[in-house]
């Protein structure tokens, strides 16, 4: 084994010991803390002139105990703003796209027991047109480095944002402030954030 194999191995190792040191810290939190969680990383990212700006903006409904955006989707659209969530892509695998929602839109679960729209009877929103994008993690750093659950479907999205300086979408990952980690191991095809908004407080990459 060269030094570079050995090298990726080690860092896949410890980030998957994080991974499941972070999704069990947070699984583990009680209904009445996750809902003050979301209550106050709601009135966190209400503070943001950027939200007040964004006409388009991508959100996701929670899971494995992520903060949950569900009962700000209906806040959102009375301010007319238009809405999207990501859906896997039936035809491209481990590809997500952008799917816009109203008050009515229909939501069936994906593999991953994870709620979206349905991919046949919507158009989608190219990822380089959206204003704000509001996105899961597992674990952050205030470098504006992210960690996710693996898949790699955020960094596929946006992997235009790396060679070029369009500031937009502006990509804001929500968490727990117990995600927080002093620094991340990252990857060369790793996206960085624009700012992380937890419960506690809101962080700008540095």
């Amino acid at each position: 084994m060269d030094v570079l194999t050995k090298k990726s191995l080690i860092s896949s190792n410890k980030k998957k010991t994080l991974r499941a040191k972070i999704r069990a810290q947070r699984r583990a939190l009680s209904p009445k803390k996750q809902k003050n969680a979301n209550t106050w990383l709601y009135k966190n990212l209400e503070r943001s002139f950027i939200l007040l700006r964004a006409k388009h903006i991508a959100l996701y409904l929670g899971n494995d105990g992520e903060i949950c955006l569900k009962k700000f989707i209906p806040k959102y659209l009375k301010r007319k703003k238009k809405l999207y969530l990501p859906v896997l892509h039936p035809l491209k695998k481990n590809h997500m796209v952008f799917c816009p929602i109203t008050s009515t839109t229909k939501l069936k679960k994906n593999h991953f027991g994870i709620f979206e729209p349905d991919f046949r009877n919507t158009a989608c929103m190219p990822a380089n047109r959206l204003s704000l994008v509001l996105l899961p993690l597992v674990a952050f750093d205030t470098y504006g480095n992210r960690m996710g659950m693996g898949g790699g479907y955020y960094d596929r999205a946006f992997e235009f944002k790396r060679n070029t300086l369009r500031n937009s979408p502006k990509l804001i990952g929500l968490a727990h402030e117990l995600q927080k980690q002093a620094q991340l191991l990252t990857e060369p095809w790793d996206i960085p954030l624009f700012s992380i908004v937890t419960d506690q407080r809101s962080y700008y990459s540095k």
